[in-house]
């Protein structure tokens, strides 16, 4: 089949399954609504590698006109190389394996087949956000991605204990994703203006040809994108709705944290590098955002005891990493950990949903303990996922972390130090988590003991085939010194505009070493440190009350939600209310009301004229035409 026909296939399935089952799906039963909803991403995913396996060069694929104006031309366009292609592997690939999990997970739900028809969507709009051609069909997805976001994180708000709580956090996600979609619509007009277009390609030829826009023009530009950048992908100071979209179904968690939402903004800039290549105070904001983004989270999920939130802020942290490689001009590198990430993250929220589905849905970690010996499967494959993202030797996350380490070393030691301490507080806050979960003895009541049992196989089964990619994940850029030939960066930098002009950081062999000597001895005293504290000495997280200093700061997220309510949400709730209280109220009410009077008064007016006597009507008729030949005669 050929490329265009099995990438516009590729497409259609996830939307043909939202459709069946948005417009079927309740008469349907769940394991039918499910199959589709499933199915249909596993196919997407097969046809997924077929393009993979085919494609080696950039291949376009014309849709339909969209404006056609002398001097505007946007296009619905279709763009495959290599950025495009190994994202598809990823939403597909781990989309199928969330489609799948779900199957078990969400089988009680009433909404059952809602909860499909949106997931569905959700892949659909990041299929349009990866394959488009341009910045117009990237922001069409990007659009997509936040509305089913805003349905899925909010997806339970008829909940009669959460169901304010989870509206509230969609909500939240809506708007701060609606801040950050307007710097990257201001950067689309500034391009519009600059270049007269919204191709990747046009705009990243121009630029390679050395015809550049003014150094301001330039920074605007790339500074607004990395605003829109900042929304999706969760960086300070448009980070906090990401903890908060825990409120959603686990499965939700896993999709937006691991293959989807959150890599968009990551996707986007990478897509740009011929810019921000050329824009070197954008790359210094982005590199120093990053790392106090990455360090910040690594410290707030240091106390956190809601299993899905450490997990949450662990997410915002290791975005965080990778666009401290984004500013360094670490693309393939980003990209890289972008990949492993996707493996280990998906398997720890899917393993945090199967210990919640055995806890009765329970997540405060002081309540669990000893739970290895009730979900053995879950228990191996979630300590696979914390070793990979922890960073111990030869998993995935080692691999990828040594690549954004090696550029930090070569840009600057104090930013290599700083991302070296973050990763530490990774290891730390992953290990304290995997011990106090699954060592030791049960702390929960007997009645959720009693029926701890392991997950059905729809459940275990992803699970087990995530565990095995965060084992082998790193292979995909092995470095030359274990016989690799940094597979990754030769596939990107062949197909994939920009980047091929970008220089990759290739350390000699006893610098490697030597990041990875250090790299082991911080996972490995991380490891030991956790496993003394939680398990030798048997140490349970305290409760907030009990917390003081650091700690307390760490449990509270260092205070930026109540900062962020003074500064701006409380005083736009009193704004809000003043204007509705002495604007609407009390002006534009009875504005309105006096106008209805008028016209009502006027009514009565003219309504004593329609008398229905016909007489009455002929005598008025009568004394018009009168009145008309009178003053015909007196004027002429």
């Amino acid at each position: 089949m050929a490329i265009d026909k099995l990438i516009l296939t590729i497409l259609a399935l996830p939307l043909i399954g939202a459709l069946i089952n948005g417009t079927m799906g309740k008469s349907l039963p769940k394991i039918v609504v499910g199959s589709i909803a499933t199915g249909v991403m596993f196919v997407a995913f097969a046809l997924a590698v077929l393009v993979f396996n085919s494609n080696h060069e950039a291949t376009f694929i014309h849709l339909f006109k969209v404006i056609h104006l002398d001097d505007l031309e946007l296009n619905a366009r279709l763009q495959v190389d290599g950025l495009s292609t190994l994202m598809l592997l990823i939403v597909t690939g781990v989309g199928s394996l969330i489609h799948l999990f779900s199957m078990g997970y969400m089988k009680e739900d009433e909404g059952y087949y809602k909860f499909f028809t949106y997931l569905n969507l959700f892949i659909f709009a990041m299929l349009i956000l990866i394959l488009g051609s341009n910045y117009f069909m990237l922001f069409f997805g990007w659009e997509g991605v936040g509305i089913c976001s805003y349905l899925l994180i909010g997806f339970h708000y008829s909940d009669k204990e959460k169901g304010m709580l989870n509206g509230i956090a969609a909500r939240k996600a809506f708007i701060m994703n609606r801040i950050g979609d307007l710097g990257l619509l201001i950067a689309l007009f500034l391009m519009l203006m600059q270049f007269g277009t919204l191709e990747y390609n046009e705009v990243g030829n121009a630029i390679l040809a050395g015809d550049l826009p003014s150094g301001w023009m330039l920074f605007g530009i790339t500074l607004c994108l990395f605003i829109g950048a900042t929304g999706k992908s969760a960086q300070i100071p448009l980070f906090t709705w990401l903890p908060d979209a825990m409120a959603g179904p686990t499965p939700v968690s896993a999709l937006i944290h691991a293959a989807t939402m959150v890599t968009a903004g990551i996707f986007l800039v990478v897509r740009s590098n011929f810019l921000f290549e050329h824009a070197p105070q954008t790359q210094e904001i982005i590199l120093y955002i990053g790392l106090a983004t990455s360090l910040m989270a690594a410290f707030m999920a240091m106390r956190q005891n809601d299993i899905k939130k450490v997990l949450a802020y662990s997410t915002v942290s290791q975005l965080g990493f990778i666009f401290v490689s984004l500013g360094m001009g670490g693309y393939v590198a980003a990209m890289f950990h972008v990949t492993t990430h996707a493996f280990f993250k998906a398997l720890l929220f899917l393993g945090s949903g199967s210990v919640i589905h055995a806890m009765h849905h329970e997540q405060d970690i002081r309540k669990m303990g000893g739970l290895k010996k009730y979900i053995p499967i879950t228990h191996i494959t979630f300590l696979i996922g914390t070793c990979a993202i922890a960073g111990l030797p030869f998993l995935s996350g080692f691999f990828s972390k040594d690549e954004i380490l090696a550029h930090a070393l070569h840009h600057n030691v104090v930013i290599y130090v700083i991302m070296a301490i973050s990763a530490l507080l990774t290891a730390i806050y992953m290990f304290r988590l995997y011990f106090v979960v699954f060592q030791g003895e049960f702390r929960g009541d007997d009645h959720t003991k009693h029926h701890l049992h392991e997950s059905p196989l729809n459940m275990t089964l992803p699970l087990i085939i995530l565990a095995v990619l965060s084992l082998i994940g790193g292979l995909l850029n092995v470095p030359s010194l274990f016989g690799g030939n940094h597979w990754l960066t030769h596939y990107l930098g062949h197909s994939t505009l920009g980047l091929n002009k970008v220089a990759e950081v290739h350390l000699g062999d006893s610098q490697t070493m030597m990041l990875m000597g250090v790299a082991s001895v911080l996972a490995l005293g991380a490891l030991f440190f956790a496993f003394v504290k939680f398990v030798k000495n048997n140490s349970v997280p305290e409760s907030d009350e009990q917390l003081t200093g650091w700690a307390k700061l760490s449990a509270n997220k260092l205070y930026i939600d109540e900062l962020y309510n003074a500064l701006f949400v409380k005083p736009i709730e009193w704004i809000s209310a003043a204007l509705h209280r002495f604007v609407e109220m009390l002006f534009l009410n009875r504005l309105i009301d006096g106008f209805t009077m008028v016209i009502d008064l006027s009514g009565q007016l003219v309504r004593k004229w329609q008398t229905g006597i016909v007489s009455s009507y002929l005598f008025w008729m009568v004394t018009g035409i009168v009145g008309l030949m009178v003053y015909y005669i007196v004027k002429f």
